[in-house]
């Protein structure tokens, strides 16, 4: 069993950008990670993330804190934080749909084609680009940084073996 709490925050993003994004920094992460150059939401990119941010005036962060009761195996928490990226993306597609020239930034790697099935490998364009959505951290975010300042969580990191008391999901949406 496990309880959602929803936490929401807006900042302008000239703001954000100079205080929770360091591309170089978050860059350098995403080249030790295997989805680098492997999924079309993921690094590297053939554009600048500052800039593609730049083309919106503010940022809405949407972030939800999941928190485990301790029965949780580390499997079902893995089912759970998917169940609970699933709700985070579709609110943030409603909030599309009703704010013209806004784009949300996934909570996490794109998944829409399974692990590995990403059609980026193979040359070939984004299956679902229309659904396809970069995340924070893909565009120089700090995420745990937004997640301590912007929401008042503080992290708790996975160990390897153990779940941890609760985990936090965020996405956001970029408005004009």
């Amino acid at each position: 069993m496990y309880t959602l709490q929803k936490f929401e925050r807006k900042i302008p993003v000239t703001d954000y950008i100079s205080d929770y994004v360091n591309v170089n920094e978050f860059l350098e992460y995403c080249r030790s990670c295997p989805n680098f150059d492997k999924v079309w939401s993921c690094p590297s990119y053939d554009f600048e993330p500052e800039e593609y941010c730049k083309n919106y005036s503010s940022l809405y962060v949407l972030g939800y804190k999941i928190n485990f009761d301790g029965s949780e195996s580390e499997e079902r928490s893995l089912e759970i934080m998917a169940e609970v990226k699933e709700k985070i993306t579709t609110e943030l597609f409603d909030m599309e749909s009703t704010r013209p020239g806004s784009v949300s930034l996934s909570a996490g790697s794109c998944s829409l084609c399974g692990k590995g099935n990403c059609t980026r490998t193979s040359g070939k364009p984004c299956r679902y680009p229309e659904k396809m959505r970069y995340s924070i951290e893909s565009l120089g975010g700090n995420v745990g940084k937004t997640v301590h300042d912007l929401l008042g969580i503080p992290l708790e990191w996975i160990e390897e073996g153990k779940v941890p008391s609760y985990f936090v999901l965020v996405g956001g949406l970029l408005e004009k």
